[in-house]
């Protein structure tokens, strides 16, 4: 029966170290439950009172990103130059400044937001469930709509969905590293502890966060979100996240530029004042040229490039728990994938029960169904189970067997663990008797058996040739009562074999084709065994597929079998420490890797890959592990994910490839001209408008297409090849600036508003246009693929806005004047002139470029922090003090007085 509604008196400060002093039932009793859980209205009325089981949120927020916006050193230093102008007279200049500024920040805010918002979105689609007790039966919900008092199930691989006092457990074993540090995974049990036991030391209590290493147990919910253990250090953690490769490339490029911006500003500066320029003008004059040497708006590209990206995803069923994790995707060039799902169906079908030595397949079939380590609904259907338990329970077959497992009570279990490769259940039969029944892999069951006969290992390579899993299923006489360890797993006897199917996917051919194509090598590592994985492959085409066992592994040292690793597509009968040393050893060849994998011996791979990849219905475990959800397992989806990567970064570097050229040589143009004009080539505001024009134009290139080349292999980031980029290309937009000087001066013996005037349509020109060269490395440009329409109107919209705002109403107020038809036939040409010499630089410059490096940055506390990102949510968080930031192998500080229950910290990002 379940709790009756009655108002739960909170316990005091460190709910799992009280309660891990006192006996179950003194804890459900303080916590108003039974251990057949709570009632789903009072669950409810909890849960509103207390709020959601979280220790962050992943709420956009406004504010913070207008934050970002406004944080730049450069623009803080220009406005309060603009007030001090304002103040002594300049009114006009200032104001227009301010506006500029003004545009710009709002133009980058709505972006960003707008990428943030998408973030929001995606993260909400990640789910995370876990099974509790609640109206007397177990049911799958989601973790942060725990509260205290529920019931909750543990098995092999879950998270441990908030601080629980254990009720029952077989064979637990918790792996609590995020919280103590300690590699060793700890045994649990229900028997109190002293009081005042450290947190490290509460064998009583499974604590939030950590992970389920072996056996199983049911506990109850004593602290959720901040008020656990975990919670206590999450909660403290800043917002920022661990940088990828791509973020790390974008904040030193970020110094590249700050460091000539800072070299122009000084000099252009200094020169100004010694040439007894007015001081203010000089200093807003300097500080728009730095201003413009900056790519304010790429956070806002990388931004909407990225969200585009990760909304095209998404509608193919790809989740990515950050947006940068999309370009880290198309860094990848090797994937290890599981076979399971991703060449196979993953639709297993149970298809006949094998007897030995005449003894009927509804026997089998009945024993298989029995030797379950998970509870069943109200329905009859396991809770929760492995896929081959669901596809046994959901065979007819198994439907004529229901009513007759009713006599059978299950009376002791002994988890499934990746040692054993086996579950063992005691059980008592209708007439009383106790029985012992083991499931799983057919070489670790027939090990223990004490006799088999030779038929029956022919009729298993049988089954394995086809392509067929299979399942053995051995029985024993029990000892009523007696406690279920591993060391009764022996002399069983063989009851026979459960045969599964899962066929090959129909599109896994011209996946694995396109992921080849992409440059993308596909390795397979599976714990199946190794006839049934090179049977798959050999039905998609890997005819020569080499084939390593996990004991040929072992046999090899790390020298040679990263040897072994380029020429073998296949590892078979392989544990999780083998997946993760197959990972690590890859990594040191410079590529980047890739593990997609759903299942708790998944777990250490996917932590040791750059990028890690899982699926919704996976693992809790896997999960977290994992960067990029899908939705589907589909390796064709990967291909498309894979891609989208290479597309995203290809734009960006367009945008940082224009900045690092067209704007270095304006504004080297404008140092230069500073030294023998007598006045300002550009009014700051003049400047300043220029680059929000150049910026706006820019906007458009996350829906730009990329040549095929361009994906065919991935990209990285490249300091040294930017930078002689710049150098290269930047004199080359100079030496047209110059020319254009000449032209306004000797030709149309301009004076200063008129010079201003055509210097700023020229290289507003000549700077967006060059995005249709420098777009592509094909020579020449046309060659590529074709510009977007939002692009090719965006850019061609920019450069009519500036050829025909001098005539505009608004030129007097920004120092316009109106500009001679002859000039726009003089910049018609040099454009021409322009992009046809930049084609040629990029032919010379191309085929000198060197390839760039491929670093792999540390992963500092990445696994701390993308646990804290599963207790998330996207509503506002209750109040709660928030802990300060402290290391995770410090453990926990000592509980102090807090509220009981869920009460959460303020909104800080996940």
């Amino acid at each position: 029966m379940t709790a009756q509604t009655a108002p739960v008196r909170p316990a005091p400060a460190g709910r799992a170290v009280l309660a891990g002093a006192r006996t179950t039932d003194e804890v459900l009793g303080d916590l108003g439950t039974t251990g057949a859980g709570l009632a789903s209205d009072e669950a409810a009325r909890r849960l509103k009172r207390w709020g959601p089981n979280a220790v962050h949120s992943h709420r956009a927020r406004a504010w913070l990103v207008l934050w970002h916006q406004l944080r730049s050193p450069l623009l803080g230093l220009l406005l309060a130059a603009a007030a001090v102008s304002y103040v002594v007279g300049e009114r006009g200049d200032a104001v227009i400044i301010a506006v500029i500024v003004a545009l710009s920040v709002g133009l980058g805010f709505v972006n960003e937001f707008r990428a943030e918002r998408t973030a929001q979105s995606l993260h909400a689609q990640i789910r995370h469930r876990t099974v509790v007790l609640r109206d007397g039966r177990p049911q799958e919900v989601e973790v942060t709509a725990l509260v205290p008092g529920d019931v909750v199930e543990l098995k092999l691989g879950d998270i441990v969905p908030a601080d629980l006092r254990l009720l029952s457990a077989a064979e637990l074993e918790c792996g609590e590293s995020v919280l103590t540090g300690e590699s060793m995974p700890v045994a649990k049990d229900t028997t109190p502890v002293p009081p005042g036991t450290a947190v490290a030391d509460l064998t009583g209590c499974a604590l939030m966060g950590t992970v389920v290493h072996s056996g199983s147990g049911r506990g109850v919910v004593v602290a959720t979100g901040a008020e656990a253990e975990f919670g206590k250090i999450a909660a403290g953690l800043s917002g920022h996240q661990l940088e990828t490769e791509f973020q790390v490339g974008l904040r030193r490029f970020s110094l590249l530029l700050v460091y000539v911006a800072g070299a122009l500003t000084t000099s252009i500066f200094a020169v100004n004042v010694v040439l007894h320029r007015p001081l203010i003008d000089a200093l807003l004059f300097s500080l728009a040229i730095a201003v413009g040497i900056t790519p304010q708006l790429l956070p806002a590209v990388v931004s909407t490039s990225l969200a585009a990206g990760s909304r095209r995803m998404s509608r193919r069923k790809v989740l990515v728990k950050r947006l940068v994790c999309i370009e880290d995707l198309g860094d990848v060039d090797v994937l290890f994938t599981d076979k399971t799902g991703t060449l196979t169906q993953g639709r297993i079908d149970f298809m006949r029960a094998v007897p030995v030595a005449g003894a009927p397949a509804e026997e089998v079939l009945r024993l298989g169904l029995l030797c379950t380590e998970t509870d069943l609904d109200d329905r009859g259907r396991p809770v929760g189970g492995n896929p081959l338990d669901a596809a046994l329970w959901d065979s007819p077959a198994a439907a004529a067997q229901r009513s007759a497992l009713g006599r059978w009570q299950r009376t002791g279990v002994l988890p499934f663990d990746h040692e054993r490769r086996m579950v063992s259940v005691t059980v008592a039969d209708p007439a009383g008797g106790a029985v012992l029944i083991t499931k799983g892999a057919p070489e670790a069951v027939l090990e223990r058996c004490a006799e088999v006969p030779e038929t029956v290992r022919g009729a298993l390579a049988e089954e394995f040739a086809a392509g067929n899993r299979v399942v053995a299923v051995a029985t024993r006489p029990a000892e009523p009562g007696a406690a279920l360890t591993a060391t009764a797993e022996r002399d069983l006897r063989l009851a026979g074999l459960l045969v599964f199917l899962d066929p090959p996917k129909p599109d896994a051919a011209d996946a694995l084709g396109r992921l080849a194509a992409l440059g993308v090598t596909v390795k397979i590592v599976t714990g199946d065994n190794p006839a049934v994985a090179a049977k798959v492959c050999h039905d998609l085409g890997l005819t020569d597929a080499r084939v390593l066992t996990g004991a040929e592994l072992d046999a090899m040292d790390d020298e040679r079998l990263s040897a072994a690793i380029g020429d073998t597509t296949v590892f078979a009968r392989v544990s999780p420490e083998h997946k993760a040393r197959l990972v690590r050893l890859q990594r040191r060849t410079g590529g980047d890797v890739a593990f997609l994998g759903d299942g708790v011996n998944d777990a250490l791979a996917l932590h040791a890959a750059d990028v890690g990849v899982s699926v919704d219905s996976g693992t809790d475990v896997a999960k977290d592990a994992a960067d990029v959800i899908l939705l589907e397992k589909d390796l064709g989806v990967l291909a498309d994910g894979v891609a989208e990567g290479r597309r995203i970064f290809a734009n960006t570097i367009k945008y940082v490839l224009m900045g690092t050229s067209s704007n270095f040589g304006n504004m080297f143009s404008a140092a230069g001209a500073s030294l023998f004009l007598p006045f300002l080539p550009m009014l700051p505001s003049q400047i300043l408008l220029n680059n929000l024009l150049y910026d706006t134009s820019q906007l458009a290139i996350p829906t730009d297409e990329v040549d095929e080349e361009q994906v065919r292999r991935p990209a990285h980031w490249d300091i040294a090849f930017i930078r002689r980029f710049m150098i290269c290309f930047g004199p080359i937009s100079s030496l047209f600036d110059f020319a254009t000087f000449a032209v306004m001066l000797w030709v149309f013996d301009a004076g200063p508003a008129l010079f201003r005037t055509g210097w700023f349509v020229e290289s507003l020109a000549t700077q967006t246009l060059v995005i249709f060269a420098i777009r592509t490395r094909r020579s020449p440009f046309w060659r590529g693929r074709r510009p977007s329409t939002p692009l090719t109107l965006t850019v061609l919209g920019v450069v009519a806005v500036g050829a025909v705002l001098p005539a505009t109403p608004l030129a007097p107020v920004l120092g316009f004047r109106p500009l001679p038809l002859g000039f726009f036939a003089a910049v018609a040409a040099m454009v021409v002139v322009y992009l046809l010499l930049v084609e040629t630089g990029k032919r010379i410059f191309y085929r000198a470029a060197a390839a760039p490096p491929r670093p792999h940055p540390a992963p500092g506390h990445r696994h701390l922090r993308r646990r804290a990102a599963r207790f998330s949510t996207a509503g506002r968080m209750r109040g709660a003090e928030s802990t300060a930031p402290r290391s995770p192998h410090r453990g926990p500080r000592p509980a102090g007085p807090v509220r009981p229950g869920m009460s959460q910290p303020s909104n800080r990002g996940s």
